[in-house]
C-alpha cells in the first residue's frame, strides 16, 4: 500500500526553487523602495520650496521661515503650507531640515538625508533659487552639489 504525498525530496526541491526566486526578486525590491524615496524626497523639496515661497509672501515683512514646523499654523504661519508629517521633519525615509541662510529672512537652506543607505542613495539640498542639488552618499548635500538632472 503506497500512501499518498510528497516525499521529503519534492518539499526540498519546492523550497530551493522558492528560495531562489526570492533571492531574484528581494533585491529588485529594495532598489524600486530606494528610487521611490529618492523621487518623494526630491517631490517633498519642491514642496517645500513652493510653501516657502508663499510663506513668505504672506507675511510682512517679507522673510523666509525659520523652520519646517513654521509652515504649519501649529509654528504660526496663517495656513498650512506643508502637511504635519513632513513638518515633523521626518518623511519616507529621509530627514528634512529647514533653516536660514547666510542673510537671515531672504534666504533659506533646506537639506534631505536618507536615514540610512537602505533607504537612499543621494542626500539633497535645496536654498531659494529653487535648484535641487544632490551628492551621493548619507550627505548632507551643499550648494556646491550637482544639480539633478
Amino acid at each position: 500500500m503506497r500512501n499518498k504525498g510528497f516525499t521529503l525530496i519534492e518539499l526540498m526541491i519546492v523550497v530551493a526553487i522558492i528560495a531562489i526566486i526570492a533571492a531574484i526578486a528581494i533585491p529588485n525590491l529594495l532598489g524600486a523602495r530606494k528610487a521611490a524615496n529618492e523621487a518623494a524626497a526630491i517631490s517633498n523639496l519642491r514642496t517645500i520650496s513652493t510653501a516657502c515661497e508663499q510663506y513668505r509672501t504672506s507675511v510682512v515683512p517679507p522673510v523666509y521661515p525659520a523652520s519646517l514646523a513654521a509652515l504649519t499654523i501649529a509654528g504660526g504661519a496663517s495656513t498650512n503650507y506643508i502637511d504635519g508629517v513632513l513638518a515633523l521633519g521626518q518623511k519616507s525615509g529621509y530627514d528634512y531640515v529647514l533653516g536660514v541662510g547666510a542673510a537671515a529672512g531672504t534666504t533659506y537652506v533646506c537639506t534631505a538625508s536618507p536615514h540610512s543607505t537602505s533607504d537612499g542613495n543621494r542626500a539633497f539640498f535645496l536654498d531659494e533659487s529653487g535648484v535641487i542639488r544632490q551628492v551621493a552618499g548619507m550627505g548632507p548635500a551643499t550648494v556646491a552639489a550637482a544639480p539633478i538632472q
